[in-house]
């Protein structure tokens, strides 16, 4: 199937009118739908949305390629669209993108539909292709320009570069995202291409929509000088053990492939070691990544999947205060707090557990995980109590897992279903009953009756420092840290914490758009569009909404974010501010206790950050930049 079987007439823009992101996606989906490919218009922007939020599709080179593969979907298709003035798209190299395909794949699409999608990642890496595109004037001559391209490289599939001497060094690669249909397939063929430049012999594993293809063989890696790993999900790591490995995310692929393949050949990188037969889950780099190979990957893993329970249950219990009080008296209250409070809530510790452990050990890891953080929940260890769980059950897998690989084969096939869960539940489930529910259940206790007794001066402070936390990275592990310590006080009956928590994260995004709005002058036209959609991710608590102004004037950015949040979490501590939900913004406003002054403290402390940046910010001098 070729890519001009999937880009027809109807499915090209050839002058996109939006100039923003949100808008350009909107625009985009509206004529796939109009177009009848799609089920389900929000359903399919719902997908895209959370494709983009793994990770940007702005590739660099004034390139996009929003896409999902969803039920939403109804005829696989590509759409094609051109922007002349160019639109802010999260792009890699920080410039706008004037050229985007839309790739619409159904949940069922067939390897067929998946490869001719991932052609099209190929095609786009051709330069003379992308101006030939930026020049046409019609649709019809897009599609012309897209077959013209296919023809060409037809008969031209054999993407190993050949080396003329049996000895010559051999650089190996493996690429994966998310979806594996666009940035796994561009980032093989960026380092192929680069390679044939060089004269680098290179051989590269794509872990993509249809499966593994072009699998690196064992006599393959054992002649390898490095290996590249351009991955952002999981990929079989074990078998690179003693090998010189180079980890990166998949968009370094793509943008930095010159920079990979001069350190895959000076061997400069750790030497990779597996720390168990099995899975290969959990290995660390000698030297490199310890701390986040072995602590912080299993715990975003389980804070992350832990995430729907507290936002879905969160919200129902606001819900729930909405209806029938602060009580939640009635039938239907009740019902929601019971939903939400009673089994979504009750649920939070064994999954951050299981997934934590599961995270560490793969899945044999998930069951004992999940029992250790039941037993954490229902002894009083609460949070603390599951974090140590989840640790415990994956690191005891891990060790299970080495003890049973000296058993016969025959053995194989009754470890994941008898022997991992026997024992490992078993272990876990003794340790956190006699050794570890006591102990950290009276630090639990100690600490809830501490932030009990605060008043004053002491209940500012903590207020300041956990707001001023969510503010420090903006999503990352800081961010977590607080926002984990807040859901742990919610389940230890202590309301406060999280107040300050969530009004930390909603400053950032907030702040920074009220600075776009008071102080335009300083400030590019796409940051300013931008800040447009910060009041609403504000308004929401997605503190990633403040993320690329951080990124493009981090210090300036940071600093009146960190102020401004740690202003509004002393403020609403100050004023006796509580908070039920653990998420939802403003949209929870009637779980806070003493909502107007919440909203005061809120709108003290996004000025504070507004004006913090606006006065330091320099004025932009061009025009042209400023969008005037």
């Amino acid at each position: 199937m070729k890519i001009s079987d999937l880009l027809k007439i109807d499915t090209v823009i050839i002058d996109l009118a939006a100039t923003n992101k949100d808008a350009a996606i909107d625009e985009m989906t509206e004529k796939l739908h109009l177009a009848g490919r799609l089920n389900n218009f929000d359903g399919f922007k719902k997908a895209i949305l959370q494709r983009e939020s793994q990770s940007t599709t702005g590739i660099g080179e004034g390139i996009a390629i929003p896409h999902a593969k969803t039920d939403a979907v109804k005829i696989p298709s590509i759409l094609f669209a051109k922007s002349k003035e160019g639109v802010a798209f999260d792009a890699l190299d920080g410039q706008k993108v004037h050229l985007f395909f839309m790739i619409a794949a159904s949940a069922g699409a067939n390897n067929e539909h998946l490869e001719t999608l991932s052609r099209l990642s190929s095609l786009l890496m051709d330069a003379t292709l992308r101006n030939q595109l930026l020049a046409a004037q019609t649709s019809e001559e897009v599609i012309r320009i897209i077959e013209v391209q296919e023809k060409a490289q037809d008969g031209d599939e054999e993407h190993t570069v050949k080396k003329s001497a049996d000895n010559a060094p051999l650089i190996l690669a493996v690429t994966a995202c998310p979806t594996g249909i666009a940035h796994t397939y561009m980032a093989a063929d960026a380092l192929k291409a680069k390679a044939q430049e060089k004269g680098i012999a290179i051989r590269v594993e794509t872990n993509g929509a249809t499966g593994i293809k072009d699998a690196l063989t064992a006599a393959e890696i054992d002649k390898a000088l490095a290996i590249i790993v351009a991955a952002d999900k999981q990929v079989d790591m074990h078998r690179f053990a003693g090998k010189h490995v180079i980890k990166v995310p998949v968009a370094a692929g793509i943008r930095k492939t010159d920079e990979l393949l001069d350190r895959a050949l000076q061997q400069d990188a750790p030497i990779y070691h597996v720390s168990h037969e099995a899975s290969g889950q959990v290995a660390a780099v000698v030297g490199e990544g310890k701390f986040k190979e072995y602590f912080y990957q299993p715990l975003m893993n389980g804070i992350s999947n832990m995430l729907p329970f507290v936002v879905g249950g969160g919200l129902l219990i606001a819900l729930s205060f909405l209806i029938g009080g602060i009580n939640a008296e009635g039938p239907i209250a009740e019902a929601l707090s019971l939903i939400g409070g009673g089994n979504a809530f009750a649920l939070l510790i064994p999954v951050l557990a299981g997934f934590i452990a599961m995270g560490i050990a793969d899945r044999p890891a998930l069951a004992p995980g999940m029992v250790g953080g039941y037993l954490a929940a229902s002894g009083g260890a609460g949070f603390l109590g599951g974090l140590v769980a989840g640790f415990l059950a994956g690191y005891v897998v891990i060790a299970l897992k080495k003890l049973f690989s000296h058993l016969p084969q025959s053995f194989e096939g009754i470890k994941p279903v008898l022997l991992y869960p026997l024992f490992s539940m078993v272990m876990v489930g003794f340790v956190m009953i006699f050794v570890v529910n006591t102990p950290v259940k009276f630090i639990m206790d100690e600490l809830t009756t501490w932030l009990n007794g605060l008043s004053g001066t002491n209940i500012v402070l903590v207020g300041m420092i956990l707001a001023g936390m969510m503010a420090v990275d903006m999503g990352g592990p800081i961010n977590k840290a607080a926002f984990t310590f807040g859901i742990a006080m919610i389940d230890a009956g202590q309301y406060a914490p999280q107040a300050a928590v969530m009004i930390g994260g909603m400053i950032p995004p907030l702040g920074l758009a009220l600075a776009t709005t008071f102080f335009k002058n300083k400030f590019t036209l796409a940051q300013r569009d931008a800040g447009k959609t910060n009041y609403i991710m504000g308004l929401s608590f997605i503190t990633e909404g403040a993320i690329p102004f951080a990124a493009a004037d981090p210090i300036r950015v940071i600093v009146s974010s960190v102020v401004g949040a740690a202003v509004a979490g002393g403020l609403a501590l100050y004023f006796g501010c509580t908070l039920q939900a653990p998420h939802g913004g403003i949209f929870v406003i009637w779980a806070v206790q003493n909502p107007l002054l919440y909203v005061v403290s809120l709108v003290v402390g996004a000025m504070v950050t507004a004006v913090m940046v606006g006065m330091w910010k320099k004025p932009i001098e061009s025009k042209i930049e400023a969008g005037d």
